[in-house]
């Protein structure tokens, strides 16, 4: 996910995807921690993406939208 594509988004927008990524994460975790393989590289997008949204929306909060 572009920066791009996370400013064209409303903010519930984003809250909803960061809430999914988080239970993606979360997932994944376990699934690290029960044994099963999962996909090494979705762990640092999802961690990136995480952080792109969390930076739009501390930007809007900070802006006064």
């Amino acid at each position: 996910m572009k920066v791009s594509e996370v400013r064209e988004k409303g903010s519930d927008e984003l809250q909803g995807e960061l809430l999914e990524l988080y239970r993606e994460q979360f997932k994944m975790r376990m699934q690290k921690g029960t044994g099963q393989s999962p996909r090494p590289d979705r762990f640092g997008k999802i961690r990136k993406d995480i952080a792109r949204i969390k930076t739009v929306l501390n930007q809007r909060s900070m802006a006064g939208e």
